[in-house]
């Protein structure tokens, strides 16, 4: 069976709404989740978890996330219909903390309910909008929409909603370092389905960006390294942002100096995983370059 065998393919022209909706959140995931504050002309507070978000730019800081029209009729929601009257929302990151609260204040209440007496979250005065801000959240923006885009005038269609930061409020415990640090802000993601991610503890690993503007890339990898069956493709592509090779010279007087034995092709490679998982990259090539080196095949 060919791996092209394994796929399907999916129009969305020819499938259903809760179809393709099913397929977007499954499969662009985990995403953020916006908790938007809003208020209507006439004062009631709304509240929502928006996952079709995130941030595009910081030179005006600008956020972007989409209410969608509702899936059975098409019609909009208080969230934005608020916007279009008021122009204005406030933006919380959302914790693992507060998660629950956030689920609850994704209910469809009526249009004069008020989620944040739902939900039990607090609302709190914001400096420069009329909408209210989270307490609980330790991340909050004060937002300006700066345009609203429909995308259809379909049932589920997304309307996105860009807003300019016109004031952030974060909780000076979620720095280390002066970053925000992962664990400290305890962020959820959004799934598919009923599924969350936990974005803290084991969830997180650090992956620096290359430096520079040079590696040597894949197309300068040994075949043997390219065919490995230890190495796998996070070890292979490890060596491909490689600046540079030890010289056969260099992993001579290594071997000689660790007093390396004649070891076999595959304790070789096994030993350069091992230096790979430690991210030890240059120790890695030495043992793979006594593979050439004692002419292995």
């Amino acid at each position: 069976m060919s791996e092209e065998s394994n796929f399907i393919e999916i129009d969305p022209k020819e499938s259903s709404i809760p179809e393709i909706h099913r397929l977007l959140l499954g499969g662009v995931a985990p995403r953020p989740i916006a908790l938007v504050s809003t208020i209507s002309k006439s004062g009631i507070n709304n509240l929502a978890p928006f996952s079709f978000y995130n941030a595009f730019g910081a030179n005006p800081p600008t956020v972007v996330f989409s209410p969608s029209r509702r899936g059975r009729d098409g019609t909009t929601k208080d969230t934005l219909n608020n916007l279009y009257e008021i122009g204005e929302c406030a933006v919380h990151a959302v914790t693992f903390e507060i998660l629950h609260q956030v689920n609850l204040a994704s209910t469809e209440y009526d249009s004069d309910v008020d989620e944040f007496v739902k939900s039990g979250l607090t609302p709190i005065p914001s400096k420069k909008i009329k909408p209210m801000r989270v307490k609980e959240s330790p991340f909050q923006m004060e937002c300006k929409v700066q345009q609203i885009i429909p995308l259809g005038e379909n049932n589920a269609s997304g309307n996105l909603v860009i807003c300019e930061v016109i004031l952030f409020h974060t909780d000076k415990r979620i720095f280390k370092n002066n970053i925000i640090e992962p664990d400290l802000i305890d962020l959820v993601g959004r799934n598919s389905a009923d599924y969350y991610t936990h974005a803290s503890g084991e969830s997180i690993f650090k992956l620096a960006k290359p430096s520079g503007n040079y590696n040597i890339g894949y197309d300068n990898l040994p075949s043997y390294i390219l065919k490995s069956k230890i190495l796998s493709a996070h070890n292979i592509t490890q060596l491909a942002g490689s600046k540079s090779v030890p010289t056969d010279e260099e992993v001579k007087s290594w071997s000689v100096l660790n007093n390396i034995g004649k070891i076999t092709k595959e304790e070789l490679e096994l030993e350069a995983k091992k230096a790979l998982t430690d991210n030890n990259i240059e120790q890695a090539w030495k043992f793979l370059k006594l593979i050439s080196i004692n002419k292995y095949q």
